[in-house]
């Protein structure tokens, strides 16, 4: 049996919502990280990244989508709170890596429970809509995944 797939428009629209949705709510969110921080959300998204791992400060800067002066910033202000340590780059003399501390870490597991916290929109969902909800983002999820694989 053939799957009926909906009209691009009907498409569009979702994806426009959800946007719009996320959009509107982004600066909430952020207001609540930097208030549970006290840091300015530009310092939480190179802590974020550096969760990862070390980083040279032009990867850093490439990874938060921003220049090289910017970055060098966030971490200078960064480091003399104790977040972040410099140290020579192993391979290459002319760098420096920048790694998260365990305080830095600490931070990151703070804003972690402010993105814990369930919007309002969600919360007035019945439970029979959040697990159609669900079951439609784990689809989308996996289609994602396996995009990426290929």
């Amino acid at each position: 049996m053939k799957k009926a797939v909906p009209k691009q428009s009907d498409t569009d629209f979702i994806w426009q919502t959800l946007v719009a949705w996320v959009m509107d709510s982004r600066g909430d969110w952020r207001r609540k990280v930097t208030d549970a921080t006290g840091l300015p959300f530009s310092r939480i998204r190179a802590l974020k990244r550096l969760g990862a791992g070390p980083m040279t400060l032009k990867d850093l800067a490439d990874a938060m989508s921003t220049d090289a002066p910017a970055a060098t910033v966030a971490i200078n202000d960064l480091e003399n709170r104790g977040l972040v340590e410099r140290y020579p780059h192993p391979e290459n003399r002319r760098a420096k890596l920048v790694a998260i501390t365990a305080a830095g870490r600490s931070v990151v597991t703070t804003t972690h429970r402010v993105i814990e916290t369930t919007p309002s929109a969600l919360q007035n969902l019945s439970t029979t809509d959040i697990k159609t909800l669900r079951n439609i983002l784990d689809k989308i999820v996996a289609h994602q995944e396996s995009r990426a694989e290929d």
